[in-house]
């Protein structure tokens, strides 16, 4: 009798598992609980002792194995806790849960209380210790007054687990102090503790374990029976008989329905949603909203989505419960696939140290600080204080798509049922602390009495509707009359309550008591709130199917090669969403939940469909039936949810409707006199009754032959895929590193198991620094591959950004990881400061340049650029020197973006870890970075990364000020080298230009500082044609920025002069990136192929001259060229506009539009030399010009006269613009002016026409030439009519002075 419950594998279909009493074992006496930490300056009713599971039933269960050691740790976190008569002694409500290693969970329900202690060895030795106790501590008298005592505590209690509040100081020495204040009376009055004065009471738990989250029935069930227990009349049945029956004879609520069962006095109501429904969620969201209010809950649900680390901060462990699992049920249909803890206790917290994501609760010590709270790493921290309301974010951290309408949406959800949205603190009695109060509290308040005996209110008096609820149902009058003479009421009355009730049925709602309409409407809440998010899930995935790639013919060689394949279509999928959304999705589709997602997604093709996948499928299933009209993809529009009333009615349907009523509980077969009842003391139970359930239950029975079916159809479904073990086997591989690490395992702690769990963690480490470090290699090489003309582009900035920002948070976590002591927020950045305090020591002492990791990088493969220093400590300082990074964990991410853009991460880290002595003070043996082998392969994959070109600091950093360096290079073997004239210069880039530079003469060299200008697109360089050498040939410009190290080279390989070449005294050059050839780069498998450049002096010379030195291009070739330069300019429009790069290389590069328009207008050119001068296509178009304004011959021209006097018209202003502006660009730069300005103001079509039509055509091109076969024109003319779409901005560099 089993069912599948959230994990895999079955459990029996019971609604409880066990039930369980942890306290104090009077054999073993008192035992200090070093795991703890022990404080003996603490008073021994203060201190720390070990508890222990005194029963559980039944012994075990296959399914689910008792963990005894997990369980007693989970129900009493803080082990046990003592009180005197004179303290409040409230009994307190916590849930927790235990995650098994295949991910599946199980769930404990609490409940706390105190026992008075009757073991005369236990108080005699709590006195002995008192004594030593105030033997030590005579010199600090304790003055504190015990009148305070009750309403000190009273307050502290309600807000949190008072066992817990009782040893709050135990951990923290610094809280001592403390202790001899106001709250000291709490726990040790003035007279401490006197065995013969006072009476000593000790925490006791009881605890059901469930499969299901059921919060509220098991809440209630515990405290009846705690009622039971303190009752001045003993229950109406042995409590063994109520205990028996929810472990064996209540069963689980079938999908979609409600069941009723019996507690000790009052019936039970619980319900589960049907397949279609959002899964069981019981705890109340309401309470995790009101805790931390509506903001601050989705910032730390973006964490979550965002597989951040997440630590919880409460003093009391239900708000820790409370918020974690609301957070994790609102992530549907995704699931948290990484360390879950909702409650940490003591004895486990180093596992605060795991590299990995997690969500974790650890519990806050009475009067203890944020700021005292030493974590082993924060750089990725989400820090949710929950008694404060405030919570520290991570940096860097996108925003949720559509936050303020989706916060909106959410606060009308809470202000319809009128909670505030802010949340906040509330007084000390909270909200849930008026269903967790005792029902004796209740009744002893007046007020509250009278509203249960108000008939109107659907109620009777507690005791009449205890008794009537219990017999009501039971069959035989034999019966009846032995639970009369038991509970000492009259038959007669019994029927006199009937009759009673039957009325108030009728008259109040459904005969509902207070508490159920407030769980009732606990659950519509709950329901709404998490509609609203899974809407907007359906609304941002609503065509992700679309983009799942299934490309494996059966499940079993999908799962063996999963770690090769893409299972998804990122780059399309996020070109799809709405330009906002952006910084998130890219962000959250690389997480492990969204990777689980999609392999669900993947496998449902050959199994069964997850549970939460089917019902998010049925939900987009359902929003398309809605929509007639399929909502535009990019549309950022927020649409709110439509499912709110329907989910609701169903809950209310449910709970106002029951479907099933378990058997009641009854006599059962036990020995008389065993377990007699005592007031106020938990019975010993009779364990024979409670080992086993009965054999032949109806419902037992019943979804045993269910599963025996599910089994046979499993098999048969394993007997057609594959052995489940293999499957198994692959699935634990392939779906994630921390996944096996989910649940630390609470019953071992020795040194070995350990050991064993950090080795696990650095193992995962490397295997995700291999599969990161791989993944961003496949994609930029996958973008490399599109510019060299092969496939399609599959990364876009935005997700190269987020690649990289993972592999800074992975860089941070294998720095945190087993570090000795914690230093600042970035355990990266601090270990390098310890570096460089120590290679600034030695270079003091040596009184020499820092030698260790400085290596001199060769001059980048040209001439004249001096070697640039290279050194872990020279790029801190750079990073050091910018004042706009605020924060050592903005440091530590802009030294990696810099160290990976120069080509250096792995070099530098492994020059960082050279330093062993640094490393072995700075971390415990077991740190990954102390870890040899591993370390080594670290290296290697992040050595891998240089095989590609990032621009991640350049493109991330765009104010900060820039050394640059610049070099012109002459034609050495000429004699004209030198020149007389003064040279200038300007340099601009993606993100600006440098404006005029003066070169000093005959230096040819100079460093200046700007704002970064970005990737480097032109040069202009020009000068002033003075002196008496004023002619200038030169090779190149080379610039260099001096932070990252990346060089361009600017090709020129022509004149500067008056009457020289076409007469220039400036060019715009166009840059080509130079790529480093280190002996350290190791062979580059791939490298970025270089940005166009100018054209060359060899290509000019093969179009210009008269002998034509070269091979002359086809004109299939030139139409092809011309085809290609307009197809590059429209790619480049339709990129992101971040992305974009720069349109001057489009325009004026080697292939760009001037380039093959020029090829164009020389094919048939006559440029024959006149007396030793070249002609060129500009001198046609002075010629042209001439022609045209001379207004008597416009009629020989053959077109329509107002359009053609409007082209004319703009022609000849453009010419003659360009001809008067002063700058000196020469014929060539006038040619490339005139297109740039023509394409610009889309005139290039209407021009060429004239061109073509002007007779001036037959003195200076041949007959063939392309300009004069009208079919080549009009098919030119068509194909530049296409850049029409696009708004084409040229650089200041190409416009600067020309008046249009």
């Amino acid at each position: 009798m089993s069912v599948t419950t959230s994990g895999s594998g079955s459990a029996p279909c019971r609604f409880a598992h066990y039930f369980v009493v942890c306290g104090i074992d009077n054999e073993t006496g008192l035992e200090p609980d070093a795991l703890a930490g022990e404080n003996f300056d603490q008073s021994p009713l203060k201190r720390t002792f070990k508890s222990k599971v005194l029963d559980h039933y039944p012994e075990n269960i296959e399914c689910n194995p008792f963990d005894q050691d997990a369980v007693n740790m989970l129900c009493m976190p803080k082990g046990l806790s003592f009180r005197t008569q004179r303290d409040s002694r409230t009994p307190q409500f916590h849930s927790f849960l235990i995650t098994r290693e295949d991910g599946s969970r199980t769930y404990g329900f609490v409940h706390t209380f105190y026992e008075e202690v009757t073991s005369p060895q236990i108080c005699s030795a709590m006195q002995t210790l008192h004594q030593m106790h105030q033997a030590e501590h005579n010199a600090s008298a304790h003055n504190c007054p015990s009148s305070s005592s009750s309403s000190s505590s009273s307050s502290s209690s309600s807000s949190m687990d008072s066992l817990a509040s009782s040893l709050d100081e135990v951990e923290s020495p610094s809280s001592t102090s403390s202790s001899q204040g106001g709250r000291r009376s709490c726990g040790c009055s003035g007279e401490g503790y006197d065995s013969v004065r006072d009476t000593l009471y000790v925490s006791k738990a009881m605890c059901l374990i469930t499969p299901m989250p059921f919060m509220h029935a098991c809440k209630r069930f515990l405290s009846q029976v705690h009622r039971a227990v303190i009752s001045h009349q003993p229950p109406p049945l042995p409590l063994e008989s109520y205990i028996y029956n929810i472990l064996y004879e209540v069963p689980l609520p079938p999908p979609g329905r409600s069941l009723k069962f019996h507690g000790v006095y009052e019936p039970i109501l619980c319900q589960r949603p049907g397949v279609g429904e959002l899964p069981l969620a019981d705890f109340p969201l309401s309470e995790a909203f009101r805790l931390l209010g509506v903001e601050n809950l989705v910032q730390i649900f973006t964490c979550v989505l965002l597989e951040m680390q997440i630590l919880l901060y409460s003093q009391d462990y239900q708000r820790l419960m409370v918020v974690a699992e609301g957070i994790t049920t609102l992530l549907f249909p995704f699931q948290w696939q990484h360390v879950y803890v909702p409650i940490l206790p003591a004895s486990l917290l180093h596992f605060l140290d795991a590299p990995v994501p997690y969500l974790m609760g650890l519990q806050s010590k009475e009067g203890t600080d944020r700021s005292k709270l030493e974590l082993p790493q924060e750089a990725n921290l989400c820090f949710v204080d929950i008694d404060n309301h405030c919570i520290e974010l991570p940096e860097d951290f996108p925003h949720f798509p559509n936050k303020t309408e989706f916060i909106q949406e959410l606060s009308e959800v809470l202000l319809s049922f009128g909670l505030s949205p802010e949340g906040g603190n509330t007084s000390s009695e909270p909200a849930v602390s008026s269903q967790t109060s005792v029902l004796e509290k209740e009744l002893k308040s007046t007020s509250l009495s009278e509203l249960v005996d108000d008939r109107k209110n659907g109620n009777l008096g507690g005791e009449a509707l205890d008794v009537l609820e219990l017999l009501q149902g039971n069959p035989t009058l034999e019966r009846l009359q032995a639970l009369a003479k038991r509970t000492g009421v009259k038959v007669a009355r019994l029927e006199a309550l009937a009759v009673g009730q039957k009325a108030v049925g009728e008259e109040g709602v459904g005969g509902r008591s207070p508490a159920e309409e407030e769980e009732l409407r606990n659950a519509k809440l709950n329901v709404q709130l998490r509609e609203v998010f899974a809407a907007r899930f359906a609304t941002m995935f609503t065509d992700y199917e679309s983009f799942v790639i299934q490309n494996s013919p059966d499940l079993e060689s999908w799962l063996t090669n999963r770690e090769q394949m893409h299972n998804f279509d990122k780059a399309s999928f996020l070109s799809d969403q709405p330009e906002p959304y952006l910084p998130f999705l890219s962000h959250f589709i690389e997480t492990q939940m969204f990777a689980t997602f999609i392999d669900n997604k993947i496998m449902s093709q050959w199994e069964e469909k997850e549970p939460l996948l089917r019902v998010f499928d049925g939900r987009i299933e359902k929003a398309r039936l809605y929509n007639v009209r399929a909502p535009s993809l990019r549309s950022s529009v927020y649409q709110k949810c439509t499912f709110l009333k329907e989910s609701a009615q169903a809950i209310e349907q449910r709970l106002r409707k029951i479907d099933h009523t378990a058997i009641h509980p009854h006599l059962l077969n036990m020995k008389i006199g065993q377990g007699k009842y005592q007031q106020g003391f938990f019975p010993k139970l009779q364990a024979d009754v409670l080992a086993s359930g009965p054999t032949n239950n109806k419902w037992s029975n019943r979804t045993c032959s269910t599963q025996r079916r599910v089994d046979r159809h499993r098999q048969h479904n394993d007997h057609l895929v594959l052995d489940n073990d293999l499957k198994e086997k692959y699935m634990q591989e392939a779906r994630n590193l921390g996944k096996n690490l989910r649940q630390p395992k609470l019953s071992d702690l020795s040194p070995a198991v350990i050991a064993q769990t950090n080795w696990k963690f650095v193992e995962g480490l490397l295997k995700e620094c291999k599969m990161k470090t791989k993944r961003m290699l496949v994609e930029k090489m996958g973008s490399e591959a599109v510019e060299l003309g092969h496939g399609e582009v599959n990364i876009t900035g935005l997700e190269e950004n987020t690649l990289i920002a993972s592999l800074c948070d992975l860089l941070e976590r294998i720095w945190s990881h087993g570090l000795q002591v914690k230093q600042g927020k970035s355990a990266l950045w601090s270990h390098l400061l310890h570096y460089q305090t120590r290679e600034e020591k030695n270079e003091q002492l040596s009184e020499s340049p820092v030698s260790s990791g400085q290596e001199k990088r060769k001059p980048e493969s040209s001439v004249g650029l001096p070697a640039l220093h290279v050194s872990v400590i020279q790029d801190m300082r750079h990073i050091q020197s910018m004042g706009e990074i605020k924060t050592d964990v903005g440091r530590a991410r802009a030294w990696i973006r810099l160290s990976l853009e120069k080509k250096l991460l792995s070099q530098h880290l492994k020059q960082l870890l050279s330093n062993q002595a640094l490393t072995k003070k700075l971390y415990k043996r077991y740190a990954f970075l102390r870890c040899e082998e591993e370390k080594e392969q670290f290296l290697f994959h992040l050595l891998s990364l240089n095989t590609v070109d990032y621009f991640c600091f350049t493109s991330v950093f765009t104010t900060i000020m820039i050394p640059y360096r610049a070099v012109i290079i002459p034609i050495k073997k000429l004699s004209n080298a030198m020149t007389t004239s003064n040279p200038w210069l300007c340099v601009s880039g993606e993100l600006g230009d440098s404006g005029i530079l003066q070169i000093t003469k005959n230096v040819l060299e100079m460093k200046f500082d700007r704002q970064n200008l970005g990737k480097l697109t032109t040069v202009q360089l020009g000068h002033d044609n003075s002196g008496l050498l004023a002619k200038w040939l030169v090779d190149c410009v080379m610039v260099r920025n001096e932070i990252t190290g990346h060089t361009y080279k600017f090709p020129c390989g022509r004149w500067l002069g008056k009457g020289v070449d076409d007469g220039s005294l400036e060019r715009v050059l166009i840059g080509e990136f130079v790529v480093p050839c280190n002996d350290e780069d190791g062979g580059r498998g791939s490298r970025t192929p270089p940005l166009q450049q100018s054209p060359s002096q060899i290509r000019r010379i093969s179009i210009t001259s008269l002998t034509g030195r070269g091979n002359k291009p086809t004109t299939v070739q030139i139409q092809e060229s011309i085809g290609e330069a307009v197809n590059n300019i429209i790619k480049h429009f339709h990129k992101p506009e971040k992305e974009r790069g720069s349109l001057t290389v489009l325009l004026c590069g080697e292939g760009g539009l001037v380039w093959a328009l020029e090829q164009f207008f020389h094919h048939g050119f006559r440029s024959a030399r006149i007396f030793q001068k070249n002609v060129f296509v500009w001198d046609f178009y002075e010629r042209t010009l001439a022609f045209m304004e001379n207004a008597d011959q416009i009629g020989d021209l053959q077109e329509t006269p107002e359009l053609l006097g409007l082209n004319c018209e703009s022609f000849c202003r453009y010419v003659n613009a360009i001809n008067n502006m002063p700058r000196n660009i020469g014929k060539d730069g006038k040619f490339q002016l005139l297109v740039c300005l023509g394409a610009r103001d889309r005139l290039l079509p209407q021009w060429l026409p004239l061109l073509a039509e002007c007779p001036v055509i037959t003195r200076m091109y041949e007959e063939n030439a392309l300009l004069r076969d009208k079919l080549t024109v009009s098919s030119l003319i068509a194909v530049l009519e296409t850049l029409h779409d696009f708004p084409i901005t040229l650089e200041s560099s190409l416009t600067k002075s020309v008046e249009l």
